[in-house]
């Protein structure tokens, strides 16, 4: 069993075996699930930014939910990282590419009601699904394998966002 680097002329090396998948493939699974690991990265971010800032009516639940949302989003990030790597390509989450590329609306600074800090994590969630909904689209014509990592995190992100809206209901 051979293994085999290639380096392309964007200096991205691709590590091929015989069981591994074409560059091609690769690529087109990195298109859709890259864009996944940066907004899931920047809600993991601003997610910690609300957990600490939270503050108002159900103060507990809301601190404490915001903690296991930022933990799933960091577990859904790290399988979607995972998949683009495990076919052979690095994923790019420093944070400066997050900052730079996410599409995750910005939190407001400071302490917030819980009201305005479910609101805005809400947003947050749903920009993110925006992006996981346009790989589960893509990914159908790539890659099924890839494409179940991604309806996995939207089933996720989808009760994530439902706990947090029961919160609001009067």
């Amino acid at each position: 069993m051979t293994t085999q680097s290639t380096t392309t002329q964007s200096g991205t090396t691709t590590t091929t075996s015989p069981f591994s998948t074409t560059p091609e493939l690769a690529a087109g699974v990195a298109q859709f699930l890259a864009p996944v690991v940066i907004d899931l990265e920047a809600l993991v971010v601003n997610g910690k930014q609300a957990h600490w800032h939270v503050r108002g009516r159900n103060f507990v639940g809301v601190h404490e939910l915001l903690d296991t949302i930022v933990e799933h989003a960091q577990e859904w990030a790290d399988l979607a990282a995972e998949r683009i790597v495990a076919l052979g390509l690095p994923v790019d989450s420093r944070i400066s590419t997050v900052a730079a590329n996410t599409t995750i609306p910005p939190l407001s600074e400071g302490f917030q009601n819980s009201d305005v800090t479910i609101t805005e994590v809400i947003a947050e969630i749903d920009a993110a699904l925006l992006q996981v909904r346009r790989a589960v689209e893509g990914l159908d014509e790539v890659d099924l394998n890839s494409q179940d990592v991604v309806i996995e995190i939207e089933r996720g992100l989808t009760k994530d966002r439902w706990f947090l809206q029961a919160h609001l209901a009067a």
